[in-house]
């Protein structure tokens, strides 16, 4: 069964899903740490169509010098033409997730939806190259709430308790590591980000400004991200130079260290110590 979606599709799914007012995407204010949700890069074969769908799931287009970008709330979505040695399943980052407020709506625009016969509310739907995109109906799916650790949670951790107000937004990464080191993952992510760990359903999470990301075990370690269907993920950072430093003194080694581009977007690349390419930005909010 082909997961294609073709542009004409596309068209009448965005139409269907943004229906009347057209809600501004943007990123996430920082926490106290200056780091919010930035971007998830893709390497792809054919960028119109991957653009397709993602402008079908209520994105709208934006660009970045030569990288088409698709703009959510909480995130954005780069598309860089190239090939890839895998898809996202068999890597660290398993899949991403987007709540909607219909999954029904999307469906009935003719796209492949898988449902979780399990879990009402859960399902998925496939890029143009068969990545998969878990989706949440905001209102059937009853796994969508965090539950703060210290048992304090604030108005960025009660989002996830609260109905969404706009037809598509980030949700969470689903991360899967070595049996024995879900916690220590957990905490890697809450102790260099400023995130809030808790549970999402079920999973140990790390909550940031605009994603949840989640942890499962695996039996073994699985394959690093770089080269794959999604590269990387991004952070938007505030005063990123200043807080490259913090993570240098805290042991943390950089892939490509802080560097400001001619226009002033600041940039920097890191591995996470499960194989995780990590990119941090300064600029994206902006676009």
């Amino acid at each position: 069964m082909s997961h294609r979606v073709e542009p004409l599709a596309a068209t009448v799914i965005f139409a269907i899903v943004c229906q009347a007012d057209v809600v501004e995407a943007q990123l996430s204010a920082p926490n106290a740490a200056g780091v919010a949700m930035g971007h998830l890069h893709y390497n792809v074969r054919d960028v119109e169509a991957n653009k397709q769908f993602w402008l079908a799931l209520g994105g709208t287009e934006t660009a970045l010098g030569p990288n088409v970008v698709i703009r959510f709330p909480d995130v954005l979505v780069f598309l860089r033409e190239a090939e890839a040695s895998g898809g996202s399943e068999g890597s660290v980052v398993d899949h991403v997730a987007f709540r909607v407020q219909s999954v029904a709506a999307v469906e009935s625009a003719g796209p492949d939806v898988e449902y979780n016969e399990t879990y009402p509310g859960v399902a998925s739907v496939f890029t143009p190259e068969n990545e998969r995109i878990e989706l949440f109906d905001d209102a059937l799916a009853t796994n969508l709430e965090f539950t703060v650790d210290s048992g304090e949670g604030d108005a960025v951790t009660s989002r996830h308790n609260e109905k969404i107000a706009v037809p598509v937004i980030a949700h969470h990464i689903h991360f899967f590591v070595p049996e024995g080191q879900v916690v220590a993952a957990r905490d890697w992510y809450a102790r260099h980000f400023g995130g809030v760990t808790g549970k999402r359903w079920r999973y140990d999470a790390t909550d940031l400004p605009g994603i949840n990301l989640n942890f499962s075990a695996a039996p073994e370690a699985l394959a690093a991200t770089r080269g794959r269907r999604l590269d990387h993920i991004g952070f938007e950072v505030q005063d990123l130079e200043a807080f490259c430093r913090r993570l240098e003194a805290n042991g943390v080694v950089f892939d490509q260290p802080y560097r400001e581009l001619p226009s002033g977007f600041g940039l920097a690349f890191l591995v996470d110590p499960w194989g995780t390419y990590i990119e941090l930005t300064e600029g994206l909010r902006d676009l």
